[in-house]
């Protein structure tokens, strides 16, 4: 498979990235009703909103305490926002972050990213029984116990049902470090050894076929579908807790 096919990010059109690490969660992770500047909240998706396919909008929001351009915000510009990191200054000021930057106490450690907020995207959560890959059609912040993968060149729900097949999983199950109870690790650096089809060599029907069992959770479909996608007629067998349903 390495030999016949592109990782997934060869392309250069498609990335696999990580969400947002804050240093804080509970002072930066809040509800859509805190006292704070209404441009300075991003809508945030955790690991705890999806289930099954589904993403429940749990009205949350991360501080985004970066402007456009990258750049820490000028708190005299956000009252609101002040006031409540300051209320909050404990906490904040004593992440390791805070203190070799005294000056950008307040920065979160990543930096959020609103564009990334409006981009579709596939999202899957690090440690689970098998891929459990959801699609985000532009709604939200991803949280750092999430992956995410974007693209230019895929219909993300085609490549949500190669990534949620056998044949993914065992490139991730072959990589990643195996927890306890079967369990894996489905991070960056496994998520990126992931090979793909070139999209242009499915068929529309192939490719409609791997849309409509995505949509559906339909696993079966997905497995047998991806080894057509593949030229496979078989896999190895391997070990692993098959928790897709």
């Amino acid at each position: 498979l390495e030999s016949r096919f592109g990782a997934i990010e060869d392309d250069g059109r498609t990335r696999v990235g990580i969400g947002v690490a804050t240093g804080a969660d509970a002072v930066y992770i809040v509800d859509e009703g805190t006292d704070i500047e209404p441009d300075r909240l991003v809508p945030l998706i955790m690991r705890d909103d999806i289930d099954r396919g589904n993403i429940k909008d749990a009205h949350r929001n991360v501080i985004n305490t970066f402007d456009d351009a990258g750049r820490l915000v000028n708190l005299d510009n956000y009252p609101r926002l002040r006031n409540y990191l300051l209320s909050h200054h404990a906490v904040v000021g004593n992440r390791h972050v805070a203190k070799v930057n005294k000056a950008g106490w307040f920065r979160t450690i990543d930096r959020v990213n609103p564009e990334l907020v409006k981009k579709p995207k596939l999202l899957i959560p690090d440690i689970a029984g098998s891929n459990e890959v959801v699609y985000d059609p532009g709604r939200y912040h991803p949280h750092h116990n999430l992956y995410f993968v974007t693209s230019t060149v895929w219909d993300l729900e085609v490549l949500g049902g190669l990534l949620s097949s056998r044949v993914a999983l065992f490139f991730v199950w072959s990589y990643a470090v195996k927890m306890r109870g079967g369990y894996l690790r489905f991070q960056a650096q496994y998520l990126r050894r992931i090979r793909v089809p070139n999209p242009s060599t499915l068929s529309t029907k192939l490719a409609g076929d791997l849309r409509k069992a995505f949509r559906k959770r339909d696993f079966n479909a997905c497995d047998n579908l991806a080894m057509r996608a593949y030229g496979l007629l078989t896999l190895p067998s391997f070990d692993f807790v098959d928790t897709r349903t």
